[in-house]
């Protein structure tokens, strides 16, 4: 089974181009974390050891017009298709292995700009989203009578 699911942002805007059949091609290159974390972390940043892979992706029809009209470098998406190998020979003679995954569904999970909070990391809530709640827990529970309970 040829499966791979992927979720990352992008080290680049998208790069659209069209077949001489018409069909719209999308290639990204999706950074995705080595969920590396504390001291090995801080040891690979040191070493100047890369902390992600940059994987390319490609994808095609519709969803490669929507992936380039909508994502730009560090947009964050999940990717969930296949991995494709080629190769390639150069005008040096040399021969060249390629991998990639072709996309079959793309999933927007967020943008740059919503990509200033971390996970983990609180938000500012509105100023006016807490307006609606009481202000002292004796206004949200009441006593219950029990054969109000319906079991």
């Amino acid at each position: 089974m040829n499966s791979v699911v992927l979720i990352g942002r992008l080290a680049k805007d998208p790069d659209l181009k069209f077949m001489p059949s018409g069909m719209a091609v999308t290639r990204l290159t999706l950074a995705v974390d080595k969920e590396l974390f504390g001291d090995k972390k801080q040891e690979a940043i040191n070493q100047g050891k890369p902390t992600a892979d940059f994987i390319n992706i490609s994808v095609f029809g519709k969803q490669a017009e929507n992936c380039a009209n909508y994502l730009s470098k560090g947009s964050m998406c999940a990717v969930n298709g296949r991995i494709n190998t080629g190769s390639y020979t150069t005008q040096a003679g040399e021969k060249r292995y390629t991998t990639d995954v072709v996309a079959n569904r793309i999933e927007f999970i967020g943008s740059k700009q919503s990509s200033s909070t971390l996970p983990g990391k609180p938000t500012n809530p509105d100023s006016n989203f807490f307006d609606d709640f009481p202000d002292d827990d004796n206004d949200i529970f009441q006593p219950v009578d029990e054969e109000d309970i319906p079991f």
